[in-house]
């Protein structure tokens, strides 16, 4: 899995989405998969330090990003700080760049 764009500094004079609007937008996120000498992997990223999330095959713990970020967005509304702008996609009607990673059969 690679960085799917620059880490982008956060601002904090912008004006916080809240958790329904964040819920509501697409969202691009770097994501980081490292596989685990035990086995699995794991997934974080460098936009969302808090993100942390696994799972027993690559797929897996892709797949289990959706469920963690859910808990770093509720997080970061908590503590009342502003999610990364440069993570929200704004013209989600435009042609979005992203990197997967696909496992052949």
């Amino acid at each position: 899995m690679a960085l799917l764009h620059p880490v982008m500094p956060m601002r904090y004079d912008e004006e916080i989405p809240s958790l329904d609007e964040i819920n509501r937008m697409n969202l691009k996120i770097p994501l980081v998969l490292t596989p685990q000498p035990e086995g699995g992997y794991t997934v974080t990223s460098p936009l969302l330090p808090e993100l942390h999330t696994e799972g027993d095959t690559a797929d897996e713990a892709v797949a289990n990003v959706q469920d963690a970020l859910a808990s770093v967005i509720e997080l970061y509304e908590e503590l009342g700080r502003p999610f990364p702008q440069s993570a929200i996609v704004t013209d989600a009607s435009g042609p979005v760049w992203f990197e997967t990673l696909v496992t052949t059969p």
